[in-house]
């Protein structure tokens, strides 16, 4: 954690003393900035949740008409042929895969992914018990993603397996010849910080566990290559940087290695060898299919295509490549004129400094006031998020702010640090209404 009041050392400094007009200068500049014309975003609105829930591409609307009212509406039945319904989460799957570093029939688009979780979780740990009987121990951090670690929960007392959570920077101590899966979540849902995966993978390799990650707050927002870094298994969601609207079907992912030894436990007739054969018992299909499960909804399939395309809109202009350049510029001037601007209010930097450690996102924390912040930035037009804090594990509120490149520009940081900074200064968070709990922060 960094005190944003206390000076830098120069090799760390973001930009700190990016002006309005340089700003505005960078986003004429930048070749990403025509891709923002593909997302419909409220006028005058500075939208810092996409880490939470990603914007409404323009096409969706009409993408979504065009299946209720001829896919369903004429083709009905049919559709599952004719519009290839029944084939879209291996379609979506190949789509996202090279964003994922993995290839072609190795990604599923499905499910949630806490149910997702659950199936490699539970396949992972069998083939780990199946190896090394001794190694019956699930190893996570304590900052993971609270329902992943519920899920880990739920898995290791069906299996008879320990949990046993960390510390990040006990983990290595903690990676023994008892673990057999270790469980990540590769950019921390809190803080932003990224995991070295291929690392980690080989780390739980050495002690003969299987390395199981989470990308949701990875995937469309940092380069992945999940073969290469040797992971076993993968999930993550499609609601968030790959703005497939609310409730969008997550992805699984499993190393070629493995598919053909996985018996996922939701064994649901269409990761059956033959769904339509309707025979008594269960076979599963070859390849990814066999963690498929119930029926697929077909309307939030074709929202989460339309994610997809921008994404491969932006492949002419440098793809994941490009996007990970802008994001860390985004941060590197957030982070920078936070500190000149909102200097003496007590704002805690959660966010690794060091780029190649960092997400896309900036999370900010404070004594006191972090969810009264969020909301009086909310009703200003500034939206990001607030994450409470652990008080049994020391952890501060948090205030996160989520960068996509795809549709955020400089002109955006510049004006949503000046929003915080009149917040700030002027205690305008301070006032009664800003208080008021919602369920959803």
């Amino acid at each position: 954690m960094q005190a944003l009041e206390d000076d830098l050392d120069d090799g760390d400094a973001p930009h700190m003393s990016l002006s309005l007009q340089t700003c505005q200068q960078m986003d004429l500049q930048d070749p990403l900035r025509p891709l923002r014309d593909l997302f419909d975003l409220p006028p005058g609105m500075i939208y810092l949740d996409g880490n939470s829930l990603g914007a409404l591409p323009r096409a969706t609307a009409a993408r979504l008409q065009a299946v209720i009212q001829h896919e369903w509406g004429v083709g009905l039945i049919r559709s599952y042929n004719t519009a290839q319904w029944f084939d879209q989460p291996h379609i979506l799957g190949d789509r996202l895969a090279p964003w994922l570093g993995a290839g072609a029939g190795e990604v599923l688009v499905t499910d949630t992914t806490s149910v997702n979780l659950f199936k490699v979780l539970s396949v992972a740990m069998a083939m780990a018990a199946q190896n090394s009987p001794g190694q019956r121990v699930l190893l996570s951090e304590v900052g993971n993603f609270p329902t992943d670690l519920y899920m880990a929960e739920s898995v290791c007392a069906q299996h008879g397996w320990q949990l046993r959570c960390v510390q990040a920077a006990e983990l290595d101590a903690h990676l023994s010849d008892e673990v057999g899966v270790l469980m990540l979540t590769h950019v921390n849902y809190r803080t932003g910080a990224l995991w070295d995966m291929g690392h980690w993978s080989a780390k739980a390799h050495a002690v003969g566990a299987m390395a199981v990650w989470d990308l949701a707050h990875s995937a469309g927002a940092v380069p992945l290559a999940l073969k290469a870094d040797g992971a076993d298994f993968a999930v993550g969601c499609g609601y968030k940087y790959l703005n497939g609207g609310p409730g969008a079907p997550a992805f699984v992912w499993a190393h070629p290695d493995h598919v053909h030894h996985a018996k996922q436990p939701l064994t649901g007739w269409w990761g059956h060898a033959q769904p339509f054969a309707f025979t008594p018992s269960y076979e599963p299909a070859t390849g990814m299919g066999r963690f498929l499960c119930g029926s697929q909804s077909v309307l939030a399939m074709a929202a989460l295509a339309c994610g997809l395309d921008t994404f491969e809109r932006s492949l002419p202009l440098g793809g994941m490549s490009a996007l990970r350049q802008k994001s860390l510029a985004l941060t590197d001037a957030f982070i920078g004129l936070v500190q000149t601007h909102c200097a003496g209010h007590g704002l805690v930097l959660e966010t690794p400094l060091n780029p190649q450690q960092r997400g896309s996102q900036v999370s900010l924390s404070t004594q006191a006031g972090a969810y009264a912040m969020v909301q009086a930035l909310i009703e200003r037009g500034v939206v990001g998020d607030f994450r409470a804090g652990d008080p049994g594990r020391s952890e501060p509120d948090i205030m996160r702010f989520g960068f996509t490149p795809l549709y955020l520009g400089f002109e955006d940081v510049w004006r949503a640090v000046d929003h915080l900074r009149q917040v700030l200064d002027a205690g305008i968070w301070r006032a009664p209404r800003f208080a008021i709990p919602h369920p959803v922060t």
